[in-house]
Parts: structure tokens; C-alpha cells; sequence
């Protein structure tokens, strides 16, 4: 699938509002290719963004689904207060702490009727069903891993291709097995580090994610042999994606340090450190997506109040030097600097 790409860029699902039909088609345009973030939408929502990229593109995409974990049964009461003084501060309330699905089946049986030409999964491997039940329709499956355990996993099960994410790739961490005694939820491993060790345990395509925001990182993930380079950060500040002003000026602005911390939603993720991720870091159990519903009400409050300091800034540890414009001309722009950057290192081998 991705090796037949035209130019092997690949626009990542990032769930919240970053990822639109807009930004999907736009990148089927220019010859790569982008995927929905079918996380925390309904299967009603997640259809009508399959209908509007349909309706904008006839090239291929892709839609990702967060699989469910098991339901964490920690004391929350702590937490809960915690939060609870956050939403005072922002005049709100803070949300339910409920664990759900994220509506899966039903989103699940959606890809399967739209017969979507991609779905990844984020957070573990699909049942062995679900998996048969979309190669049926046609569908490629890809999962995202960390570890080349998980790369062992995702290739039993059937995947047809793998996304190895680096840790330094910006939102959650797709770790399968979330371990509460590990601030990272398990063991990092640097993209091309990964790329190596997930390239030595099996033999399908993979995807490289994490850090990679220029022309020249795209050459190196391919010339250590992944097919296609997925980057999300690079693409926050595109015109056509759905990121939130207060964000996009916080990306602009720069300066701010990344950090790993399950403050907002319960699951190690990577954003750029504000106070709610400095002082409540420390404290948030694993819980997701227990977390997730309790911060939501602070979190918009507090972009509503033009506030980045409660939100969660999701960004990869390269943000800095990423840029913003048509997606297209992102794109266009990526690839040139590829194709350059890969003839400055072949003349180092003449």
C-alpha cells in the first residue's frame, strides 16, 4: 500500500480536532496520504468525515482506531480533587471519570461497511475477527507499535503492516500494555533504534513515526528501510488541519520543552510542559480513559479562556522547527528536501 505512494509521506491521525477531512484529502492530493482520527468521534461523526474526504478526493486514506484497554480499577478520589480545584479556577466542573470503549464495535463495523482502504489501531492489536473481518472487505490493517515485542504481537495477529513510533513522537504513546510503575508506560526506544529492532522480528512493511518534521528525517527513516514516513507534529500547523489557536500559538511561539506525562488523560503522552503538566504529572494515576473524561471540561475551558496552561499541547520533541501553510506546499517541501538531502549523502559514498 504505502510503497506505491508517490511521494511516502504520511499525514498521522491525531485525534481531538488536528485531523480533518480537509487535511486527509489535501494530502491525497499531493501524492501522499493522511488518516482520520476516528478517536473520541461517534461512528455517526466518524462517517460523515468518511463521506466529505470521499467527497473532496478519489485518492486513498486511511482511518485509526484507539483498540479499548482494560478498565483500571485505581482509586481516583485524589486525582478527582485535584482536577476539581482546576475547573473552579477555569468557572467549570470537572467531567465524569468513566472508562468506555470509545464506541469501537460500532466505529469498528462502519470501516468495515465503508470498506475504508487503511484502519491503524493505536494502544494493542485487534482481535484476530476484527482483523479477518476487514481484510474481507479489502481493507489494509496497520498497528502502531513501540517495542519490537509489540512488532512480534501485531504480526501474529495478521497486520499487513506496521507504524514503529519513536518516543519522540508528540501525543500518546501507542504502548500496548500501559505500566502504571513506568512514567513512560514501558521502555523507550528511539525511532531508528526501533526501526532496527521491530526490522529484525519481522518481515512486513513499516511505517516510521516520531520527531520527524523535515525533508531530511524523511530520507533517513526510509534509507533505514521503513516505506513510508508518518510525521503529525509537522502537520499541526497546516492550514487545512483542525489544531486549536491557542495551541498553534504555542507551537509558534516555541520554546517550551516537551515532556512525557499521563496529567491529562491517564496515558503517557508527549506535549509541550505547561502548569497543569508540571504540577499534576507526578500525581495522575493510569487511568485512561478515566483521565480523559475528567480533564476534558478543564482542558476546553481553559483554551476557551485563550489559556494554553491546562491544556494538552500535544507535540513531538522536534515541534521547533516545524512550519505551517497549505499542506500541499508541506508536503511538496518535504520531498524536496528529501530527494536533496539523500543526493548530499550519496556523494559522500562516491
Amino acid at each position: 500500500m504505502f510503497d506505491s505512494l508517490r511521494v511516502p509521506v504520511i499525514a498521522a491521525p491525531m485525534a481531538g480536532g488536528p485531523s480533518t477531512p480537509e487535511l486527509v484529502a489535501a494530502m491525497g492530493r499531493a501524492g501522499a496520504f493522511g488518516y482520520l482520527a476516528g478517536g473520541y468521534l461517534t461512528a455517526a461523526s466518524l462517517a460523515e468525515q468518511i463521506a466529505t474526504v470521499r467527497r473532496l478526493s478519489d485518492a486513498a486514506f486511511g482511518v485509526n482506531l484507539f483498540v479499548p484497554g482494560i478498565r483500571s480499577i485505581v482509586d481516583l478520589s485524589g486525582y478527582v480533587e485535584r482536577v476539581g480545584r482546576e475547573a473552579e479556577r477555569y468557572g467549570t466542573q470537572a467531567g465524569e471519570p468513566r472508562w468506555d470503549d470509545d464506541g469501537y464495535s460500532a466505529k469498528l463495523d462502519l470501516l468495515v461497511e465503508s470498506r475504508v482502504p487503511v484502519v491503524s489501531f493505536t494502544f494493542g492489536v485487534p482481535s484476530d475477527s476484527d482483523v479477518d473481518r476487514l481484510h474481507e472487505v479489502g481493507t489494509t490493517v496497520v498497528v502502531t507499535v513501540t517495542s519490537p515485542e509489540e512488532a512480534r504481537e501485531a504480526t501474529e495477529v495478521g497486520a499487513d503492516a506496521l507504524c514503529v513510533q519513536g518516543f519522540e513522537a508528540g501525543g500518546h504513546r501507542s504502548v500496548f500494555h500501559d505500566d502504571p510503575d513506568d512514567p513512560c508506560g514501558g521502555p523507550l526506544y528511539g525511532l531508528l533504534a526501533g526501526l532496527r529492532l521491530c526490522s529484525a522480528v519481522t518481515d512486513l512493511p513499516l511505517v516510521a513515526a516520531g520527531g520527524i518534521v523535515r525533508g531530511a528525517d524523511v530520507a533517513a527513516v526510509l534509507t533505514a528501510g521503513a516505506v513510508a514516513a508518518q510525521l503529525g507534529t509537522a502537520f499541526l500547523r497546516a492550514d487545512e488541519a483542525g489544531t486549536n489557536a491557542v495551541q498553534r500559538k504555542a507551537l509558534d511561539d516555541g520554546g517550551r520543552p516537551t515532556a512525557v506525562t499521563r496529567a491529562f488523560s491517564g496515558r503517557p503522552a508527549r506535549g509541550l510542559v505547561n502548569r497543569f503538566l508540571r504540577e499534576h504529572t507526578d500525581h495522575a494515576p493510569a487511568a485512561y480513559p478515566q483521565l480523559h473524561r475528567l480533564t476534558k471540561p478543564v482542558r476546553a475551558a481553559s483554551g476557551q479562556a485563550g489559556d494554553p496552561e491546562a491544556m494538552s499541547l500535544w507535540a513531538g520533541q522536534t515541534y521547533s522547527l516545524a512550519g505551517g501553510g497549505a499542506a500541499d506546499e508541506i508536503v511538496h517541501t518535504l520531498w524536496d528536501e528529501a530527494r536533496e538531502a539523500l543526493r548530499r549523502a550519496t556523494r559522500r559514498f562516491e
